[in-house]
């Protein structure tokens, strides 16, 4: 039974749903500073209730952002972020225009594959991905760069009742090995239940990234395409979706277990930038 967990009315937060189940903005807090216990517990619930939350007028330092992601848990350092020597924080992870051609070089799309948009989840080549990612706007084009968010909750909902009985117990796998090969690191082909139950709401999501060319074990190619396509046929939905436009002192704070993301990328040569930071699940596997 999914439990919705409401947030408490305790501070002087004020929270603005921008779709039902999915997406609210933040006001009235200063994230430049530390949160007391009770703001923070009731930006969690939000997060939880909403998936995604976006905060405006934020001019943060990096070590503001970091500052602001650490009160949520211990962060996680992706192998693909600024090193030590770089002068950056460590968990910073610059998220630039021009580090998309890289990682298009590397990840060729299997045949077939190339018609799937890019909707996809963070660190899911990890046997135990990150909970949470807190993204932050550096450098904007004047129009263009939106990005989406995709209610996984409400896309397994909307698959029909035979494509939930096929895609019980069957696992995905996401192979990013040629990416981190291009940041010196290598890790073994995980697979994740591509139904999952999140553990604090209890609702079922239909978790698949699609940029790391997913297959679903033990089916021939053709059926586990069949079954990726109708998974991302609900990805699709703009029903399902909230999609933000983003503003200089912008911040996006989403439940990586809860959601997938897709970059509008409509700014043609601009280089776009913005910074992310990813909060470790259990600390009990944080290296993993």
């Amino acid at each position: 039974m999914t439990t919705v967990v409401e947030p408490p009315v305790r501070s002087s937060l004020a929270v603005q749903p921008l779709q039902p189940t999915i997406g609210a903005e933040i006001s009235g807090v200063d994230l430049r500073e530390p949160l007391t216990p009770e703001v923070r517990d009731e930006i969690r619930a939000t997060l939880l209730k909403y998936k995604v939350v976006f905060f405006r007028d934020q001019e943060l330092t990096q070590e503001q952002h970091e500052a602001f992601a650490r009160q949520f848990g211990p962060l996680y350092t992706h192998p693909g972020a600024a090193r030590p020597d770089s002068g950056a924080a460590p968990a910073i992870h610059r998220i630039a225009s021009e580090d998309f051609k890289k990682y298009e070089k590397a990840h060729v799309p299997q045949a077939g594959d190339d018609t799937w948009d890019p909707y996809h989840t963070d660190t899911s080549w990890r046997l135990v991905p990150t909970w949470g990612a807190v993204l932050r706007a550096v450098h904007l084009p004047e129009v263009g760069g939106d990005t989406i968010w995709v209610d996984a909750a409400l896309a397994y909902q909307g698959l029909s009742d035979d494509v939930k009985a096929r895609l019980e117990g069957q696992h995905v796998a996401h192979d990013y090995r040629a990416a981190l090969h291009q940041s010196g690191h290598d890790y073994p082909v995980v697979a994740h239940p591509v139904v999952r139950v999140h553990r604090e709401t209890g609702e079922k999501i239909a978790w698949v990234n699609f940029t790391q060319r997913p297959t679903i074990l033990g089916l021939d190619r053709a059926e586990s395409r069949e079954l990726l396509t109708a998974v991302i046929d609900q990805y699709r939905k703009p029903a399902n979706q909230v999609r933000f436009s983003w503003r200089p002192g912008s911040v996006a704070f989403w439940d990586n277990r809860a959601t997938v993301h897709y970059a509008v990328r409509n700014y043609g040569t601009f280089p776009r930038l913005l910074e992310r930071i990813l909060i470790a699940d259990e600390t009990l596997y944080a290296d993993l």
